[in-house]
């Protein structure tokens, strides 16, 4: 006679299997619905589940948290952490390492001076950072938590991206207005050019052709030809009145969305038109930007508002409000 779990009943054993197929799917795959946001003034991670816009965790990091990324295999989240003077003779600038199944700190990986942003190689095995107050770049061997190269690079380094074959880092220097390119294979600066006036963020096309730097006072984003690292056009944003700092390119290359600072917007670009298809307010100061991975939502986090807004592509539209920790920084979605 064969077993019935349910009873017989057909409702129970619907409920049966979906709670059966819920517990199947491993835990990995369901910390992939998680944003994460870091939090600089309340020295934490915020932990937003986003098939409900919901808060489900906030993870104390005792430190000032900016940049933040997730690992390739979404196992673990990174968060640059630096703090006042005093206390880094203790506690030490550092980049936190965070397990995404249970939202614990498992690690404080060393860094240079003063982390901002960082980026994780596509393998998982580096982190490359930018060091603001000590105008230098750090690479971190994830494997051991060690720094194994220090480069010069521009002058208050901010910005990190890593390209999508993981040969070249690209970092923004918001005051001597520059981007050095790391070949990360002899962990060596081979390249520095100009673009306009501070530059923030960096980030690559998905077919790593193209790399896009945002200018907050330049109001405009620079575009790269990542086979020479050299500018090769400037797409200004509302006629320079945009104030971009964190940006994201859509998964098909066509589209960038920046989120413009002190002005409360984002910015949607039309990559294959060079020029701004629309805008969309948001919370107060916006800097750090994430893209879902179904390429549907965009999130923002708002520094001044303490909150996190969820934008519909489609519509271009607001369509949730979050409230998150003080001073959001940054968001990241494991991939």
């Amino acid at each position: 006679m064969e077993h019935n779990p349910a009873g017989g009943r057909p409702e129970m054993m619907k409920l049966f299997w979906l709670m059966t197929l819920t517990f199947a799917i491993p835990l990995q795959a369901q910390s992939r619905n998680y944003l994460y946001v870091s939090n600089e003034g309340g020295k934490s991670i915020t932990v937003i589940d986003t098939r409900t816009n919901k808060v489900v965790r906030t993870i104390p990091v005792g430190q000032r948290a900016r940049g933040i990324a997730a690992s390739p295999d979404g196992k673990r989240v990174y968060a640059a952490l630096s703090d006042e003077l005093a206390m880094r003779e203790s506690a030490g600038d550092r980049i936190a390492v965070i397990d995404a199944l249970s939202g614990k700190v498992i690690a404080r990986f060393a860094s240079g001076s003063d982390p901002e942003q960082f980026g994780v190689t596509p393998d998982g095995r580096r982190i490359y950072a930018s060091n603001e107050d000590a105008g230098t770049a750090s690479a971190i061997d994830v494997a051991t938590g060690k720094v194994i190269g220090a480069m010069i690079v521009g002058i208050e380094p901010e910005g990190v991206a890593i390209s999508p074959d993981g040969h070249w880092a690209y970092v923004t220097a918001e005051t001597s207005n520059t981007v050095s390119v790391i070949d990360t294979r002899t962990n060596k600066v081979v390249s520095t050019f100009l673009v306009d006036v501070r530059p923030r963020a960096a980030t690559f096309s998905p077919d790593g052709r193209r790399a896009y730097i945002s200018a907050e006072v330049g109001g405009s984003i620079t575009i790269v030809d990542v086979a020479k690292h050299q500018p090769i056009g400037t797409i200004s944003l509302e006629r320079g009145e945009g104030k971009p700092v964190g940006i994201v390119v859509s998964h098909d290359g066509k589209w960038l969305y920046a989120a413009n600072g002190r002005t409360s917007t984002v910015s949607i670009v039309d990559l294959t038109k060079g020029a701004v298809a629309g805008t969309v307010r948001v919370g107060r100061r916006p800097w750090g930007i994430a893209l879902s991975r179904d390429g549907t939502r965009l999130y923002t986090a708002n520094g001044l508002s303490n909150d996190v807004s969820v934008i519909d592509v489609a519509s271009r539209k607001v369509i949730a409000t979050i409230k998150v920790g003080a001073r959001p920084w940054g968001v990241a979605l494991p991939r």
